[in-house]
């Protein structure tokens, strides 16, 4: 008899972790199975994400978000995600380090929605969806959020050395930002500025040419 679907997609995904060096417990890759099948279906609905049926959708959205998790230092109490959209790289890296907090932003209401269903499908404990700008998060009504974050993660977000010089309130000193870069993508804008400074680049996927370009806050 053959293996669910679900069963399918799980090993799948542990395949493909396994390539890029990960390994992945059978719990873990299950709910990651979870997820994937959640933004399918609601991808036939709405437009959260360029999902295919190849591997390159399992290795974007997911993988290069497992490998990311292993560059969280061991004392990663908070995350802030800008611009969750489908859920990538929160939902997996949560997943991966279950123990940290994460908070997740998204400014598109259907989006925050189904982020929102999936931390409920997933009993995601200790993550938030907030459905606002990023700049809302530094109003001075959210002052507790203000340098609370130990890590900011942006993905799929056009940023500027101006972006990033706003988003860096939201993060410690001492904390870091994570970007997301494609193949074609640079590592850090002309513009960037202290506190910023450029830490580390990391390959992600190598099939994909992608990276995770690390900033730290002096």
């Amino acid at each position: 008899m053959a293996a669910p679907e679900g069963e399918r997609l799980a090993e799948r995904i542990g395949q493909r972790a396994a390539v890029a060096g990960v390994e992945v417990d059978e719990i873990v890759a299950a709910a990651l199975a979870r997820y994937v099948e959640l933004l399918g279906r609601w991808n036939q609905r709405m437009n959260l994400t360029a999902l295919g049926d190849d591997d390159v959708g399992l290795d974007r959205l997911v993988v290069e978000p497992l490998v990311a998790a292993g560059r969280l230092g061991a004392g990663t109490r908070s995350v802030v995600d800008i611009g969750s959209g489908g859920g990538s790289p929160a939902v997996p890296m949560k997943l991966m380090v279950p123990g940290v907090e994460w908070r997740l932003v998204e400014s598109k209401v259907r989006k925050a929605a189904f982020l929102r269903e999936v931390v409920r499908r997933l009993g995601l404990v200790g993550t938030v969806v907030e459905g606002c700008r990023y700049e809302d998060l530094l109003a001075a009504a959210r002052a507790d959020l203000h340098e609370a974050a130990d890590v900011i993660t942006v993905r799929a977000v056009r940023v500027s050395g101006t972006v990033l010089g706003n988003l860096q309130r939201l993060v410690r000193v001492g904390g870091s930002v994570f970007l997301f870069r494609g193949p074609t993508e640079g590592d850090v804008p002309d513009d960037l500025r202290p506190p910023l400074g450029w830490a580390g680049t990391y390959p992600l996927v190598e099939s994909l040419g992608s990276r995770l370009v690390v900033l730290a806050k002096s």
